[in-house]
């Protein structure tokens, strides 16, 4: 059953409504810079507190925690997160091509510097295998391994020594580039990685972490490729080298997969009913360690093992602020990807439980973790897929979860760690391929992909190519180059549409769709959907050429019958003087007109603005150039729909020199009313509108 409903107002244009309905510019205006300088500058007790509470989130919620409902979940969540930090420090730090002691330090730091100034309350930070995989081709650029590697003790520290530097140097400029992104409040910048890109990075790159431990679990010395083809040219050593493969290493990669993949899959499926996941890394690590150390595996099969670990907490030491210069174009990639991962992490379980997240202050965060972390020989961190999932699923509810994540960590540093000694290498590697199942299982994502978007399908396709075959910096820029280009390329061929009006009612919508509305006789309205700027205009100006028939032919033919019309005036004019007798052969300048008339016979132009989200100094001369154009073959110009700023802009332009101001109506159908009223003869201005 439908109903109708009959509205009866005046006709608006914007000059009468803004006088009708708009707010006086003169009161409540917007504070000047002075004031606002002022304001800005002032101190009180209760800003300083607000202050503190935004910058230092821990002040704000730690007193509003709920220790009853709380403090298991967060307990229970802290402490398994913290237990699958350690293997997991330790084989990502393989990855940053560091000792895995650095791992440890990273997976401590971090967390606890994020529970104080993160506002994410279900996110696990630490070490990520992307970021790190990023940061270990840095290492490896600046600090190769060499061919002929010297045992020695002092030779291999120095190596170490270097190689740690350049990590912590990463972490120190990407934690600046943070801070300094915060400070000029750039944390909507993480939006130009969406999804699609963020997804398909992180999935490439899992095939380039996958790759780069092949040699450790098949138990090959070959050094690190880097650079463009990298994951081909990896791929290409370890075939040639097959024929090495020391059998003892592969038996046990096999083993330690055979393990961990089940497990792993049984923690996932059944994650609602267990209430810790399985904590299988650990137990790998330890029976892993205890059989190599029984069986003497690292001397008698010529295993390679993780080797010293010392104890303690490590010395603040400044990292190698001399590669700066070397480092810098990787940082800002790898600042990117780990601020971009993160966020996103936080917002997906910001949506899922009900808060917010705000980016200005995970920039904070994460600059100052990186940043102190560095400091301490830690390498760059970022929020983690599969510790922040555990994090949620294990029931954590605050970060608080965090302070038991360190305590573990930090009882492995102090206490623990020198028991890893014997673990093979073999086994960290196999961890990490198996903590990428998330990344791999992500092309499940396509079909779905696809069918909603086939424009971010190809974002998808196009990024996840250029990550694999090239490598992971540049892979994410063309990636990033060609969302952008998407967007452009859509801005730039919007459509056109010509409005028609569906019967007895107030609504326009496009011809082509809506086969049932009809045109209004002699008024085209049109609708853009899209900005016009430099980038479209010329497209924009020929669609409306086209849908107008204003060819530059018709348009000098206009002219031309214009000129001999006034030169003909002029000549009536003349012999209306001397003679006394009017020449009443044209008696008008309409009638002439009516004889050069346009077959479409149109008497207006109506452009529906409500799609145009902006416009630019070019589109605003071209709205003057399709203005003066339509005045040349005496059509009229009405405009409808203008956001403000659209009509500030027009307005600033000049294009009310070559438009009537009373000609711009709030309403497509408010400009219809009025161009009909002037087509026939006068009446009341109130109009019955039927919905």
């Amino acid at each position: 059953m439908s109903a109708s409903v009959a509205v009866y107002r005046n006709i608006y244009t914007e000059d009468h409504f803004q006088q009708a309905y708009g707010s006086d510019d003169n009161a409540g205006g917007s504070p000047g810079l002075r004031e606002r300088l002022a304001s800005g500058c002032r101190c009180s007790r209760r800003a300083c507190l607000h202050l503190l509470r935004d910058r230092v989130p821990i002040f704000n919620w730690l007193p509003k925690y709920r220790l009853k409902k709380w403090i298991l979940g967060d307990t229970v969540a802290g402490l398994t997160v913290g237990i699958l930090h350690i293997p997991q420090g330790m084989a990502f730090a393989l990855l940053t091509s560091v000792a895995p002691i650095f791992g440890l330090y990273t997976s401590f730091f971090p967390v606890f510097l994020y529970m104080c100034f993160g506002t994410g309350r279900h996110v696990s930070t630490g070490t990520f295998a992307v970021v790190s995989l990023m940061t270990g081709s840095v290492v490896e650029q600046l600090v190769p391994t060499p061919l002929e590697m010297n045992t020695s003790l002092p030779a291999a520290a120095e190596f170490e020594a270097q190689r740690i530097g350049v990590a912590s140097a990463v972490a120190l400029l990407s934690g600046i580039i943070m801070l300094c992104m915060f400070g000029l409040q750039l944390g909507f910048l993480s939006t130009y990685l969406s999804e699609p890109i963020v997804k398909a990075f992180t999935s490439a790159a899992a095939f380039h972490v996958t790759v780069s431990q092949l040699q450790s679990m098949l138990g090959l010395r070959l050094p690190r490729h880097t650079g463009t083809f990298s994951l081909f040219k990896t791929l290409g050593s370890v075939v040639e080298n097959l024929p090495h493969t020391n059998t003892a290493e592969l038996l046990i990669s096999l083993v330690c997969l055979a393990a961990l993949v089940p497990v792993k899959e049984i923690n996932i499926r059944f994650r609602r009913r267990l209430r810790t996941p399985i904590p299988v890394e650990i137990l790998t690590v330890i029976i892993a360690t205890g059989v190599t150390f029984a069986a003497s595996l690292d001397t008698n099969y010529n295993i390679e093992i993780v080797g010293h670990i010392p104890a303690g907490f490590p010395k603040p030491k400044l990292p190698a602020l001399h590669t700066f210069p070397d480092i810098a174009g990787d940082t800002v990639a790898i600042t990117f990807v780990g601020y971009a991962v993160s966020v996103s992490l936080a917002m997906i379980y910001a949506d899922k439980h009900g808060y917010s997240i705000h980016p200005n202050q995970e920039l904070l965060a994460h600059g100052i973790s990186n940043t102190v972390s560095s400091f301490f020989t830690c390498f760059p961190s970022s929020a983690t897929l599969a510790t922040t999932n555990i994090l949620e699923s294990a029931g954590g509810h605050t970060q608080l979860s965090g302070l038991f994540t360190s305590l573990v960590v930090l009882i492995v540093l102090l206490l623990i760690g020198p028991l890893f000694y014997f673990l093979p290498k073999a086994v960290l590697a196999c961890i990490n391929v198996t903590s990428l199942r998330q990344m791999f299982l992500q092309f499940q994502d396509l079909p779905e992909l696809w069918k909603i978007s086939k424009i971010d399908f190809m974002v998808w396709v196009v990024t996840w190519l250029s990550v694999v075959v090239l490598n992971v910096d540049l892979g994410l820029a063309i990636g990033v180059v060609f969302s952008m280009m998407t967007v452009i390329c859509r801005t730039q061929r919007a459509g056109c549409s010509v409005l028609g009006r569906a019967s007895n009612t107030e609504i326009y919508r496009p011809m082509e769709k809506h086969s049932k509305c009809y045109e209004v006789p002699g008024v085209k309205i049109l609708t853009y959907n899209g900005p016009i700027y430099y980038g479209n205009r010329n497209f924009f100006r020929e669609e409306m050429s086209r849908l107008l028939g204003l060819t530059p032919e018709k348009i000098r033919s206009w002219e031309k019958a214009r000129k001999a019309l006034e030169k003909r005036e002029g000549e009536t004019a003349v012999n209306t003087v001397e003679r006394g007798i009017a020449n009443t052969s044209f008696s008008s300048e309409n009638e002439f007109f009516k004889s050069e008339t346009v077959e479409s016979d149109i008497q207006a132009v109506l452009i529906d603005c409500s799609s145009l989200i902006f416009v630019d100094v070019a589109g605003a001369r071209l709205f003057t150039q399709i203005c003066t154009d339509c005045q040349k073959v005496g059509v009229c110009v009405y405009l409808a729909n203008c956001n403000e700023s659209v009509l500030k802009i027009l307005t600033s332009s000049g294009l009310m020199n070559y438009m009537n101001p009373q000609h711009i109506f709030v309403t497509v159908h408010d400009a219809v009313l009025y161009i009909q009223q002037q087509k026939e003869k006068p009446r009341e201005s109130t109009t019955t509108v039927w919905v």
